[in-house]
């Protein structure tokens, strides 16, 4: 019999982390070098944790956004807080959300950096 029900470990959080690195564009390539290595200080620390993982950035309009997914969005910030807190780029923050991307009742909670 197949279970069509979503259970509580099926719901997929995420936390979404946005930096300002220019004006506009996708920033310099130094400061995409500094992310890069943060991505994988980050991707590294998720797998470890076995708290879920890192799905990936996207650049544009002067910022970049970093995306992580789990089933517990803030068992996966506490993870990721201390190389997010280290990027030097501000203005930033995080959205811890609480609920499937597709679910638009989803709780979401901002934590500025």
């Amino acid at each position: 019999m197949a279970d069509t029900d979503e259970t509580e470990t099926d719901v997929e959080h995420a936390v979404i982390a946005r930096y300002r690195l220019a004006d506009d564009g996708l920033g310099e390539a130094g400061r995409r070098e500094v992310v890069r290595q943060a991505r994988s200080r980050l991707a590294e620390a998720v797998e470890q944790a076995d708290v879920g993982e890192l799905d990936g950035n996207e650049y544009g309009g002067g910022e970049v956004a970093l995306y992580a997914y789990g089933p517990d969005a803030d068992a996966l910030f506490a993870v990721m807080a201390p190389v997010l807190h280290d990027l030097p780029f501000r203005p930033a923050h995080v959205i811890l959300r609480y609920g499937s991307v597709d679910d638009p009742s989803a709780a979401e909670h901002r934590v500025d950096l």
